[in-house]
């Protein structure tokens, strides 16, 4: 497989839209095309972004989700169906594992099978959720991420992952994970001793077989520009070392060290704790809610993304006045302009669907106390009793 360290999970989204397309589409790298995608309403901004960035266009098809905010299979089935009858030519479909708001983790296994039936790339944004494969306790939330569909066989066709997130990283630390070695096939070496690999000049042969077999050197193929005054092949080394041509950025600073040294300062071991710390206290946190006058879950938690509405005393015990969902979408912002006028603590807030705003606390710092999250609680209450 190929790892390309990057600068955050919206362009790791990037990376895999325009290799997808590149994969089905390889006349894009020079012509350009006009594709079809699709993802939940719940997945990250970055894809529509990525969508326009790549001239595909915004309008993403957005497939439906249940209550939950997980891809409905059965809509994603109909979604492609309808595009084909339209004339579209579908490629590309991305799950989410960890939803930005709701932190749903959509059934991967079911949206592969999908895939596979329609030869769609399978990308899977893992950049919130995906540390959650350390843990024994909560990998099975990932379930079916090991697979791919082009062959059926191990894993994604790509994967986002942003250790800088959950595993607190510090920033930037982000990865985007294919299974292509990303080197281009062997040739006779300068000297004529033996064979150094290189990459190789892209041609409709070796960038998409008929099969739908990834070539090999994917990310080289569709990104390289192949740069003489860098990239030569005939230097005396192996030259699969000379990685850059097949990221869009030339400069970077090296990211991955970061997780290198987490890693191997509290070791795997380690790395699962922080997860199964994190699980745990945002478990704490909903018990103590439901324990506290005018603390309202939107839903239960599955992952560490806890949702709630704080509802203050003037409107509790008014649930079905027609004024009651307005006037409780103006909390949450309230509560937030005095606690940072205050300089007490930060959360964020939103809306979502048709919910009026509600917050939304994530607890990933190691260094939190549960009588932090008890000052939490205590501070939104002295906050918003008058409101």
């Amino acid at each position: 497989g190929c790892s390309c360290p990057l600068t955050g999970g919206s362009i790791s989204n990037m990376y895999a839209i325009n290799v997808a397309r590149f994969h089905r589409f390889p006349e894009s790298r020079r012509k350009g095309s006009c594709a079809w995608l699709s993802s939940p309403p719940g997945s990250h901004y970055s894809i529509q972004k990525g969508a326009a960035f790549l001239s595909i266009g915004t309008d993403v098809h957005l497939v439906d989700t249940n209550e939950r905010g997980k891809m409905s299979p059965e809509e994603l089935e109909k979604a492609i169906e309808r595009a084909k009858t339209e004339g579209a030519e579908p490629f590309f479909v991305c799950a989410t594992c960890g939803t930005t708001v709701l932190g749903a983790f959509d059934p991967l296994g079911s949206i592969a099978d999908v895939c596979q039936r329609h030869g769609l790339w399978f990308h899977v944004d893992a950049a919130w959720g995906g540390s959650a494969l350390l843990s024994g306790k909560h990998r099975h939330l990932l379930a079916g991420i090991e697979r791919r569909v082009n062959p059926p066989s191990s894993e994604a066709d790509s994967v986002a992952w942003n250790p800088h997130k959950m595993l607190t990283v510090g920033l930037q630390c982000a990865a985007f994970l294919l299974r292509d070695t990303s080197v281009g096939p062997t040739a006779p070496s300068p000297s004529g001793g033996g064979s150094a690999p290189h990459p190789t000049p892209p041609t409709p042969q070796n960038q998409l077989r008929g099969d739908h077999h990834l070539p090999q050197g994917l990310l080289q193929h569709c990104h390289g520009a192949g740069a003489t005054y860098l990239f030569q092949p005939d230097k005396f080394y192996d030259v699969t070392y000379d990685t850059g041509d097949k990221s869009l950025q030339c400069g970077r600073r090296v990211d991955c060290l970061k997780l290198w040294l987490l890693w191997k300062a509290i070791g795997t071991e380690g790395l699962a704790r922080r997860v199964e710390r994190a699980f745990a206290f945002t478990r704490y946190l909903a018990e103590e809610m439901k324990r506290r006058d005018g603390f309202q879950l939107v839903l239960e938690p599955e992952f560490i993304n806890l949702c709630f509405w704080f509802v203050p005393p003037s409107l509790r015990g008014r649930e079905g006045s027609p004024d009651y969902w307005p006037k409780l979408g103006k909390v949450a912002p309230a509560i937030k302009e005095r606690m940072m006028k205050k300089g007490s603590m930060m959360v964020g807030y939103q809306p979502h669907g048709t919910k009026v705003n509600f917050f939304r606390q994530i607890v990933t710092n190691p260094a939190v106390t549960k009588d932090d999250l008890d000052f939490f609680l205590d501070e939104i209450e002295r906050l918003g009793q008058d409101l």
